[in-house]
């Protein structure tokens, strides 16, 4: 165990202080996915910045829908009444990651910065962009089978792990972060990033900067009875997600009015394509309309050996998903 010193936040403003002026600390909380980095050695900050006796645990109503507290757990959002009734498609997707102890500590903050499962990330006897710039990707030429098919670049093919930000990617949900040079709001889709030639960097926030909530638009609750969480994976529990599919539609009879679709397991990012949601606006709720959009989503996929299968994979989820929500299979 590498040495390392430890210090509890009493505010946001000091705890972002203390990080964006040590390059090598970092903030924790539920210390899910941390904890387990700096055992593996992949990880080894200097100093952790707890965040945990922080006001931003609460889960509140406000004009523009539901915000939840970045300190709030992943169990407490999960079976939260409003959320259930709300915006069950998050719920459901919460509840198809990790297990029940991990999802008791996890923060719903803490969910946008889990690192990526890559196996050659964890390996630290191997090369990685991620967890060594300019190192290489042994996962290109390697066993890529849980790597990504779409928005890869020749320096990373890592996705993004987490089922949570596959339901707030469809919900358009908003980050609110706070740092040392104010507070800003983040659309989700603009949160994570694809690696391009920086794939250590995960997301776009800035030094310290702090997630201190996320809000769920009042808009979402319009996909509170046809929705669903796919997720396709080696085991039923406990495992990571092959392909993902968070699907939610508004319809008028068995016309579309609006459709959210996002998938995961296959991108650096949670991977959502408004205009092959717009396929859907005015028509029926057909196969053959699914697949289009299936077909819209895929389309620039790549596969790289061991993961090639996940491109078929997914078109076929993503037709079961939406098919599911249409007859309101949760």
């Amino acid at each position: 165990m590498n040495s390392f010193s430890y210090t509890r936040a009493d505010a946001v403003e000091t705890a972002s202080r203390e990080v964006s002026n040590n390059q090598t600390a970092q903030f924790v909380a539920g210390g899910t996915n941390i904890l387990d980095l700096m055992k593996y050695n992949v990880e080894r900050p200097t100093r952790l910045v707890d965040l945990t006796r922080l006001p931003l645990k609460e889960i509140e109503d406000t004009d523009k829908g539901l915000r939840l507290g970045a300190l709030a757990t992943n169990a407490t959002t999960a079976y939260d009444e409003r959320v259930e009734e709300r915006y069950p498609l998050l719920s459901k997707a919460i509840l198809a990651g990790a297990s029940a102890q991990l999802r008791n500590m996890a923060t719903d903050g803490g969910n946008l910065f889990q690192r990526t499962r890559c196996y050659y990330f964890y390996d630290t006897a191997t090369p990685c962009n991620k967890r060594e710039p300019g190192s290489g990707c042994s996962a290109i030429n390697g066993y890529n089978r849980v790597c990504g098919i779409l928005g890869t670049s020749e320096s990373c093919i890592a996705t993004h792990p987490s089922d949570m930000c596959v339901a707030l990617a469809a919900l358009k949900a908003t980050v609110n972060v706070t740092g040392t040079e104010g507070e800003r709001t983040v659309e989700f889709a603009d949160f994570h990033r694809l690696p391009g030639n920086e794939p250590e960097r995960d997301n776009n926030l800035k030094p310290g900067e702090i997630v201190t909530s996320i809000d769920l638009p009042a808009d979402g609750e319009r996909f509170a009875k046809n929705f669903t969480y796919l997720k396709l994976r080696d085991r039923a529990s406990y495992a990571f997600a092959l392909v993902s599919v968070a699907a939610a539609l508004d319809l008028d009879g068995d016309t579309i009015k609006e459709a959210r679709v996002a998938l995961g397991g296959v991108a650096h990012k949670p991977w959502r394509k408004p205009e092959a949601e717009d396929l859907l606006k005015g028509q029926k709720a057909t196969k053959e309309n699914f697949e289009r959009v299936a077909a819209s989503l895929l389309e620039g996929a790549k596969g790289f050996g061991s993961n090639t299968f996940k491109i078929e994979l997914a078109k076929r989820a993503i037709v079961r998903a939406l098919t599911m929500a249409v007859n309101g299979q949760h």
